[in-house]
């Protein structure tokens, strides 16, 4: 396993790591399961999960409280997110910001998030969505003053709504911010156009989430594949955008040499990016732990390779779907 810095955080992370999400808002999930992934991940080096409040009103969190409490002699790097008070996603501009993350919302949420995962400072905290025309008001700037002051979080991030990853570089540039999360992988390239620039000029701490593009790259699904009703991607994977997604990543094969899978090539593309500190990865089941916590170790792709990764590079747009 192989360790980044997050940012100017004094954190070192697995490159790889462990995103919650599936494990409380998938179908599929088996809690028993999902623990001893967890466990697996800690064994075998990920010392980075990512879960929200919003997964399963802290069942992922409980979750990441129970692996820490079994393994009090590692050092293992907690994040988690505060929902939106009006719980909408994606922020809108038109939305207030006293609305989405007024004082009193935020600092119970994280005390709620504190006792689940058994901690009194919180590693890193973020807010789970983000518009960047709140940036200057003054209820955002002394929350996240006082966040740290009073010793609640050790770091404090920004989870950027999907595709749009500028929409949060003003936020980044108050010094306010010390990591952010963002939707990079082969198809959603754009965040090498602006963000990443300014979270290296300003030692920020990026993790990359959505690096199987939620699931499409993870070599299994097909035109035919359907989800449950109550699962997110029931509604992301349309009969619309399954078909255009598919066609993409039947194109993304023919450039893969003999040997290398589409999960493999999707995660080395991004550990490839010496500006990425981590990518979280869904992992509800032992099996995906040690595939791809294996990757670190391979490494980024090669050059050549890289460069006729990036010919795949998908313009997307924010849909109602999508959200």
């Amino acid at each position: 396993m192989r360790y980044r810095a997050l940012g100017r955080t004094g954190f070192k992370v697995s490159d790889v790591a462990c995103g919650l999400w599936g494990m409380s808002g998938w179908s599929g999930s088996e809690d028993a399961e999902s623990l001893r992934a967890l466990q697996l991940a800690v064994d075998l080096g990920c010392n980075f999960f990512d879960t929200a409040w919003a997964y399963g009103e802290g069942k992922s969190d409980g979750f990441l409280g129970k692996i820490l409490a079994a393994n009090p002699g590692k050092r293992l790097v907690a994040a988690s997110k505060i929902p939106p008070k009006n719980r909408k996603w994606p922020a809108r501009p038109q939305y207030d910001y006293n609305d989405v993350f007024p004082a009193e919302h935020v600092f119970a949420h994280a005390d709620m998030i504190r006792r689940a995962l058994g901690v009194e400072t919180i590693d890193v905290l973020q807010f789970h969505v983000w518009d960047d025309s709140w940036t200057d008001r003054r209820e955002f700037r002394e929350t996240v003053e006082k966040l740290k002051r009073d010793g609640i979080v050790q770091a404090f991030g920004l989870s950027l709504n999907r595709w749009q990853p500028a929409n949060g570089i003003r936020a980044i540039r108050t010094g306010l911010v010390d990591a952010v999360q963002v939707i990079y992988n082969v198809f959603d390239q754009n965040p090498e156009d602006e963000l990443l620039p300014v979270c290296e000029e300003y030692k920020v701490g990026v993790i990359a989430r959505v690096p199987l593009d939620e699931g499409s790259l993870g070599g299994k699904m097909t035109r035919d594949t359907t989800f449950p009703a109550g699962d997110w991607r029931a509604g992301y994977f349309n009969a619309e955008n399954l078909e255009n997604t598919m066609d993409r990543v039947d194109a993304l094969r023919k450039d893969l040499p003999d040997g290398l899978s589409l999960p493999e090539a999707a995660i080395r593309f991004i550990l490839a990016n010496p500006v990425v500190s981590t990518m979280i990865v869904g992992m509800r089941r032992e099996g995906h732990v040690r595939g791809n916590l294996a990757m670190s170790d391979a490494g980024g792709l090669d050059a050549a390779l890289l460069e006729r990764m990036r010919k795949h590079r998908w313009e997307r747009t924010p849909a109602p779907w999508s959200d």
